[in-house]
């Protein structure tokens, strides 16, 4: 298929800047059997049997984008400027790969000093992205992230408003808990409390895993032929208790449900081969249609954008023609899109 197949005319309206609050607002579409029926989120449950079970990403959105400046001392005196850093990805060193605006004008060797008396030198730049070692580490670097950080919304979102205090909650799941994402799980911000007490009260049973998102999951695909599509990388784990979970599931006859394109890559990476194990390391997985999916039966999941990896990822799941046929009573029936947007519930034919 090509990249060309998976474009479609979205209206910039309809781009969420902000969630539906409650979360349980936000409509639901949902697909089951070939038909599209219009819900809300509060309805979730009432689409699950008794003895499904969803999968949830526990990952934990960092505040991951820093403003600070500069110094350097020029013919005029000392001089400042401003700086725009956004973390990538944690290196084993400690350090940090970052994005840095502006790249060309920060020098190797030079520091960058940020709020709460947070500090980084820069260490190398290749491949416009800059290597950070900051004043902090662990726990205390994660507090001063904490105080001087910003949560990293997305650039549809960011192009048209800053991120604000708000957002340090409307980014996060509620059950949030393994540090180390620079995007959200979005689909997973749709359900508060109340909506997993209603699930767990109608019988559907949930396990964890982490997937820690990584920003690449907003690059563009630039080959027409998405079969050569290099996929980027981001670090999950699966507990073996999460893979017993899941199984005792599948032998009760029970269906898997993953909330959020990141939980299901994840399962799907662990259960290659065609049997499910524990899993722990880093997945450039890419579910494009033709994939085989081993263990999920059902989606919920935000809309995406154009000629995204995401919308490949649906089409696997439910097919090309179904999918346009879902994005095409989305766009006609008003529903909100991209990370803030409403979601959907797509059952695998």
């Amino acid at each position: 298929m090509k990249l060309s197949d998976f474009d479609f005319d979205l209206p910039p309206e309809r781009i969420a800047i902000r969630p539906m609050s409650p979360r349980g607002d936000a409509k639901l579409l949902v697909s089951q059997a070939g038909q599209i029926d219009d819900a809300h989120v509060r309805d979730l449950f009432s689409y699950f049997r008794p003895g499904d079970r969803l999968v949830l990403n526990d990952t934990k959105v960092i505040p991951a984008r820093l403003f600070g400046t500069r110094a350097r001392q020029s013919a005029q005196g000392r001089v400042e400027a401003k700086i725009e850093v956004t973390l990538l990805e944690p290196q084993a060193s400690g350090r940090w790969k970052a994005l840095i605006k502006p790249l060309r004008k920060l020098a190797v060797g030079e520091e960058i000093q940020f709020a709460a008396g947070l500090s980084a030198r820069c260490i190398e730049k290749t491949d416009g992205e800059a290597l950070l070692d900051f004043s902090a580490q662990g726990a205390e670097l994660d507090a001063a992230l904490d105080v001087s950080g910003q949560m990293p919304l997305p650039p549809y979102i960011a192009s048209k408003r800053a991120a604000d205090a708000q957002d340090k909650s409307d980014y996060q799941t509620v059950w949030a808990k393994h540090r180390g994402a620079v995007a959200a799980p979005t689909a997973s911000l749709h359900l508060d409390a109340a909506a997993l007490d209603a699930l767990q009260g109608h019988g559907v049973t949930i396990s964890y895993v982490t997937l820690h998102v990584g920003a690449g999951t907003f690059l563009p695909v630039k080959v027409e032929e998405i079969r050569t599509h290099k996929m980027h990388a981001e670090w999950g784990h699966v507990s073996p208790q999460a893979v017993a979970e899941i199984e005792q599931t599948r032998a009760a006859g029970g269906r898997i449900i993953p909330v959020g394109t990141t939980a299901l890559r994840l399962i799907e990476t662990a259960a290659r081969g065609g049997t499910l194990r524990p899993f722990e390391g880093e997945t450039d997985i890419f579910i494009y249609p033709g994939f085989e999916f081993q263990i999920t039966e059902g989606l919920m999941t935000n809309f995406h954008l154009p000629k995204s990896t995401l919308l490949m990822l649906v089409a696997a799941l439910i097919g090309k023609p179904h999918l346009d046929a879902v994005y095409a009573h989305a766009v006609a029936q008003n529903y909100r899109f991209f990370s803030y947007g409403d979601a959907s519930l797509l059952f695998a034919p």
